[in-house]
């Protein structure tokens, strides 16, 4: 039997509904009032859980990084821009009252380990490896020493990465197939890949999408993925890189509403003939058969 993975109250795996991450990210573009209110909009759509993403910028980024120029809402430089996105101890305080106040779940993507162990203060019930640092070793050793699950997501890597990455991480994971351009492309979503996980690896398989749309994500999940993220927005037109990439209120409700259905629209794959079909055989065959249609 195929391994379950519990995060917080929720298990992620074969037989259990869908675990849909709404990612927040840096879409609140550093204002605790945005990210409440994306908060709200992943509750009231269904959503299991909130994802932010943390970084340590002075750790993350190189100085001459961060004094690029670069025309930004909050200043001229690269430097500028990085930290007017990250949001404070205090803000992430509020974040975690707020969200265990109304039922949901939250957690972040660390890109190191400083950001691991801010995070770490706040208890959170998995930890996420963004696709960008499934190759930092010494960041994926650090994650899984705090003894939580791991969600990895596993865009811009290819297969002997990843299982590099596995082989550190142990088998306590969610594995999220991923192809990391905002917006992706169609023919670079590439779904099979899903299957291809769900038939090498025993832990449950994910989907981290960055389309235009939702049909590729209501497939993922009739492909056996049993948690999807993707990131949502107030706006797409608002500044910020990953806007383009993210889903809408509106967009929101559809998805889950659509994913929640996905388990009837499957069925059991037995075939048989439902009740609801036996008056139209008696108004439209005309060869009747001997077989019990029941």
């Amino acid at each position: 039997m195929r391994k379950k993975i519990k995060v917080g109250n929720k298990f992620i795996g074969d037989g259990e509904s869908c675990f849909v991450i709404g990612e927040i990210g840096i879409n609140h573009n550093g204002s605790l009032d945005i990210a409440k209110k994306l908060i709200d909009i992943a509750i009231a759509s269904g959503c299991d859980a909130v994802k932010f993403q943390k970084r340590t910028v002075e750790i993350v980024y190189t100085q001459t990084e961060l004094e690029a120029f670069r025309i930004n809402p909050f200043g001229e430089t690269n430097g500028d821009l990085k930290r007017a996105l990250e949001l404070n101890y205090e803000d992430y305080i509020e974040i975690d009252k707020y969200c265990k106040r109304n039922g949901v779940i939250w957690f972040a993507s660390c890109w190191d380990e400083e950001a691991v162990d801010f995070i770490d203060r706040f208890n959170p019930p998995c930890y996420k490896i963004a696709s960008a640092s499934l190759t930092d070793d010494n960041l994926l050793m650090y994650t899984k020493a705090k003894g939580k699950p791991i969600l990895l997501s596993t865009g811009m890597s290819c297969q002997e990465e990843i299982d590099h990455a596995i082989e550190i991480l142990g088998d306590d994971i969610v594995l999220y197939h991923c192809t990391s351009t905002y917006p992706t492309e169609s023919h670079e979503a590439n779904l099979s890949v899903i299957t291809r996980y769900r038939e090498k690896y025993n832990f449950p398989i994910g989907y981290s999408g960055h389309e235009r749309g939702l049909a590729p994500t209501t497939l993922a999940v009739a492909l056996g993925a049993a948690s999807v993220e993707r990131h949502i927005t107030l706006d797409r037109t608002m500044w910020g890189s990953d806007q383009a990439a993210s889903l809408e209120p509106e967009g929101l409700f559809r998805l889950l509403r659509d994913i929640r259905q996905v388990s009837k629209w499957m069925g059991n794959g037995q075939k048989v003939v439902y009740d609801s079909e036996i008056p139209i055989i008696k108004k439209l065959r005309r060869v009747k058969s001997s077989t019990n249609a029941g």
